[in-house]
C-alpha cells in the first residue's frame, strides 16, 4: 500500500506561498502517493481568500478551513489536525508547519524511506534549508545556555533594547551565533527543532490529540519540546528528509513590532517553566 501523507499549514495574507507549497508537494507526490492538504486560513483579506478557493478548485485534494478570526499558528495547525483526524483517519503521518515551504521532488520518497523512524519517534524535524542555503536544523541540540537565556530576558524587556540586541547580533554574528545548525549531517534526538516544519506520526497520537498551543504565535519550538518531554520524549532530527524554507515568508504580513509583542507574550509563558536562577 502506498504511503498516505497529510500536509497542514496556516495562511495569513500570503496565499502565493501556499500555492507554491502545494504545487511542489503535489509534484513530489506524483501519482504514487496519496496526499491530503489542509490549509487553515486565519482571516485573510478577500484577495487571498479568492486565491485559496482557486487553489482548492485546481487541486481536489486540498481542503481550506476559513477561520472567522485569526487564532494563531499552532492553534491554527490544530484546526487542521482535528480536520484530518476526523475526516481522513487513515492518514497517520502529517507534515505540519508554515506555508512558505517548498518540497523537493524526492520529498515523499524520502519520507517513505524513513517511515520506520516514526515507530520510535513522535516528532521528526527535517533538514530545513533557506533559499540562500542556510540550515536551520537542528535548532538546539541539548539546551540553551544561561547567558543566552538572560539575553532573551533583556530582549523581551523593551522593544528598543531588542533592536539594539539585534544590531549587536548582526555585527557579531560570527562569534555569537549558535553552532548547532552546523551539525546538520547527523540524525539524533534534539532539544528543539525549527518551528517552520515538523513531521508527526502515529506515536505522537498515542499520547496527544493535538499540539500544545499556549501562545498565539512564537515560542512553538519550546512548547512542542516541553509537550514531548513531559512524557520522556524528544524531537528527532533526520537530515534525510529535506524542505526549503522561504524564510519569514509566513510572517510577511505581520509588522516587526507586532512580532516582538507576540514573542514577549510567548516568552512570559515559557518563563513559567524555565527558570534561570533557582
Amino acid at each position: 500500500m502506498n504511503m498516505k501523507l497529510g500536509y497542514i499549514c496556516t495562511n495569513f495574507n500570503n496565499s502565493h506561498f501556499t500555492v507554491e507549497a502545494v504545487r511542489s508537494l503535489s509534484k513530489s507526490a506524483g501519482t504514487k502517493y496519496e496526499i491530503r492538504v489542509v490549509v487553515v486560513d486565519n482571516q485573510s483579506s478577500k484577495k487571498h481568500l479568492s486565491t485559496l478557493r482557486e487553489l482548492a478548485d485546481e487541486f481536489k485534494n486540498v481542503d481550506v478551513i476559513f477561520n472567522e478570526e485569526n487564532v494563531g499558528y499552532f492553534p491554527g495547525l490544530n484546526c487542521g489536525i482535528r480536520h484530518i483526524r476526523k475526516n481522513y483517519p487513515d492518514i497517520q503521518h502529517l507534515v505540519v508547519g508554515n506555508n512558505d515551504l517548498l518540497f523537493p521532488e524526492n520529498f515523499c520518497v524520502a519520507v517513505e524511506r524513513r517511515l520506520e523512524v516514526f515507530n520510535d519517534q513522535p516528532v521528526v524535524s527535517p533538514d530545513v534549508v533557506t533559499l540562500d542555503g542556510k540550515h536551520q536544523n537542528p535548532q538546539v541540540i541539548r539546551s540553551i545556555s544561561k547567558t543566552r537565556e538572560i539575553i532573551y530576558d533583556l530582549y523581551y524587556s523593551n522593544y528598543f533594547i531588542a533592536q539594539l540586541i539585534l544590531w549587536v547580533a548582526r555585527i557579531s554574528q560570527s562569534v555569537t551565533d549558535r553552532r548547532d545548525e552546523l551539525q546538520h549531517h547527523a540524525a539524533r534526538p534534539i532539544y528543539q527543532g525549527h518551528g517552520s516544519c515538523y513531521l508527526i506520526g502515529p506515536k505522537f497520537f498515542q499520547y496527544y490529540d493535538e499540539l500544545w498551543a499556549p501562545s498565539f504565535l512564537m515560542g512553538e519550538e519550546y512548547f512542542l519540546s516541553k509537550q514531548l518531554a513531559d512524557n520522556g520524549m524528544q524531537p528527532y532530527f533526520d537530515p534525510e528528509i529535506k524542505v526549503t524554507h522561504c524564510c519569514h515568508g509566513s510572517l510577511i504580513a505581520v509588522p516587526n513590532r507586532k512580532l516582538w509583542q507576540f514573542g514577549r507574550k510567548a516568552h512570559k509563558i515559557r518563563r513559567q517553566y524555565i527558570k534561570i536562577f533557582g
